[in-house]
């Protein structure tokens, strides 16, 4: 089993940055691949980014595209979300996921493992 804890959420202006981190633990993710989504109040959970058990591929939506980065390091057991030029529509709860499956994935069916989240505020 592979618990995920989600930290480096907070409230930040409109055009600022915020790093997000994912921590596993109990297992290794090392060959799994890792995703974020994210979940505004009264909308679905929507895919954000993705990316592969070694980081050699990832995925992003377009809403976030250009202007978030995935990266990972696996001797750490983590995984980032740095995300810039914030805007308000990027307001949510960040979810980090874990999938079976080593190459990067959008759907949110594909992953077994959740985090319980950070919330992430961007005040115009």
């Amino acid at each position: 089993q592979v618990q995920l804890v989600e930290s480096g959420g907070g409230l930040v202006q409109a055009g600022g940055s915020l790093r997000l981190s994912c921590a596993a633990s109990r297992r290794t993710i090392g060959s799994r691949a890792m995703g974020w989504f994210r979940q505004a109040p009264g909308k679905e959970r929507e895919f954000v980014a993705t990316i592969s058990w070694n980081g050699g591929s990832t995925y992003y939506s377009d809403s976030v595209k250009g202007r978030f980065s995935i990266f990972r390091d696996n001797a750490k057991n983590t995984v980032y979300l740095q995300m810039n030029s914030l805007k308000p529509e990027d307001t949510a709860r960040y979810y980090c996921a874990s999938s079976p499956l080593p190459t990067d994935r959008t759907g949110s069916g594909y992953y077994d493992y959740w985090g319980q989240g950070t919330q992430v505020t961007v005040s115009s």
